[in-house]
């Protein structure tokens, strides 16, 4: 996804919305596609402003978020699981179908890093 049009150019394209000029022709005034100044016009009718919306995915916990105390307790039984034990374990405990890299993603984020044969968390990362 490229990058949003300068922060300049739409507040210029939001003073000629506001002066009253339409979407359209003040696409035209400032080298627009007419497309993009319907879509910006209606969003500073709507909202105000023509700042661009977040890019990328929506930052959220995800669907492992819940189930992180259980996979560090199946962790801490036996550091030597992995990854597909600990997807079907999750699966038949708390009926939650995941991939196994999903899996593995939290743990990463969580500091569990795999070494040669078991989970673990490095030592600066355990609360004391």
């Amino acid at each position: 996804m490229s990058a949003p049009l300068p922060s300049a150019l739409r507040a210029r394209f939001q003073k000629y919305i506001e002066e009253g000029s339409s979407g359209r022709a003040a696409a035209l005034r400032l080298k627009l596609s007419p497309a993009t100044g319907a879509r910006w016009a209606r969003q500073v009718r709507t909202k105000g402003h023509a700042e661009p919306p977040p890019q990328g995915p929506p930052h959220g916990k995800g669907k492992l978020a819940p189930h992180q105390a259980f996979l560090e307790e199946l962790i801490a039984q036996d550091p030597d699981i992995p990854l597909f034990e600990l997807r079907d374990a999750l699966a038949e405990a708390e009926g939650v179908r995941v991939h196994h890299s999903s899996i593995a993603n939290l743990l990463s984020r969580l500091g569990f890093t795999y070494k040669k044969s078991h989970w673990s968390r490095p030592s600066a990362a355990v609360p004391r």
